[in-house]
């Protein structure tokens, strides 16, 4: 048993198996805290690198908020219905656009940020910080790890 978590068996001792299930507990929790805001916790992502930087197009957007092509392109999409991104034809290349924040989009952002901030303070609760900033370098380093193993499969 590790603090409260029941071990059943090896998968259960899985950094893999760890990782997806903190990673499902917290989206839940942010899904549900941002519900009547009309904005999921993957859409709330991207939509927080728009608003760190207008101007970019979708690949960049993409690359900055760590998803796929396939997903940017959804999570564009929703965005951009409920009316917290706008699209603007690009000058170079007609078939590229441009996205930028609507004020909608900000508004949603300036109300959301503080609740996002709220539940990952909820969920570190006990942690001390100098275990936290332990914790992401080392889940940065696997992350790396990860990438690194990813890009030499390509090869």
């Amino acid at each position: 048993m590790w603090d409260g978590v029941v071990l059943r068996n090896k998968l259960d001792q899985s950094l893999g198996f760890f990782l997806g299930l903190t990673y499902r507990k917290v989206s839940h929790l942010l899904l549900q805290r941002l519900k009547e805001y009309n904005i999921t916790p993957e859409q709330w992502s991207v939509l927080v690198r728009i608003g760190e930087r207008d101007g970019m197009i979708q690949k960049e957007i993409g690359e900055r908020a760590a998803k796929d092509k396939p997903t940017t392109t959804r999570l564009l999409i929703a965005l951009e219905e409920k009316g917290f991104i706008r699209k603007i034809g690009g000058e170079a290349d007609r078939r590229s656009f441009l996205i930028y924040i609507t004020d909608k989009g900000r508004e949603v952002l300036q109300k959301t940020e503080p609740i996002e901030h709220q539940v990952m303070e909820e969920v570190t609760e006990g942690i001390p910080q100098a275990e936290l900033e332990l914790l992401l370098k080392q889940l940065n380093q696997v992350a790396q790890n990860a990438d690194y193993l990813l890009d030499k499969e390509k090869e």
